[in-house]
């Protein structure tokens, strides 16, 4: 969620930095909100089905000015699971609080985003970019992954006895 805010520091003005964020991840927590109220998702429930949890990643604090637990308390939803860093899970069990939830209808994340919009920051390119980058950071630690284990198998089958 930080990558939203931290890819529109530049654009937007001090009253708008670290809210991109948390205006997408409440309009995303609506959006799955509404498909668990649809008549869709309550036949497939009623069949036995299990709703899968929503996850939010990247939830550690970069801005230095921001609380290292703006994410943690903000995100806080039934349904929902949080990958925080360590640093976040310390910080929030330190002095961290969960107040009111996230709301259902998404709460004023549409003005939010709008006046974002509005300060020059184009939401849809931004998330392409996030998009591409994460996605290449992934396949990087994927490839230092494996790159790593197939070291440790020839590592071993060399100095294994035959």
């Amino acid at each position: 969620m930080s990558r939203w805010d931290t890819g529109a520091k530049e654009t937007v003005k001090p009253e708008f930095q670290n809210r991109l964020g948390i205006a997408i991840a409440l309009r995303t927590y609506k959006a799955y909100r509404e498909l668990l109220a649809s008549p869709r998702w309550k036949k497939l429930a009623a069949a036995g089905a299990h709703p899968q949890r929503l996850l939010w990643a990247s939830t550690g604090t970069k801005d230095p000015n921001a609380s290292p637990t703006l994410y943690v308390e903000a995100l806080a939803a039934p349904d929902t699971i949080d990958t925080m860093p360590e640093k976040s899970l310390k910080a929030f069990a330190e002095h961290g609080r969960v107040g009111a939830q996230m709301p259902a209808d998404g709460g004023d994340c549409e003005q939010t985003i709008a006046e974002i919009r509005r300060q020059g920051v184009d939401i849809e390119a931004l998330a392409v970019r996030l998009q591409k980058d994460g996605g290449d950071a992934f396949s990087k630690s994927w490839h230092s992954l494996l790159g790593g284990l197939e070291e440790k198998v020839a590592r071993l089958t060399a100095t294994s006895p035959s």
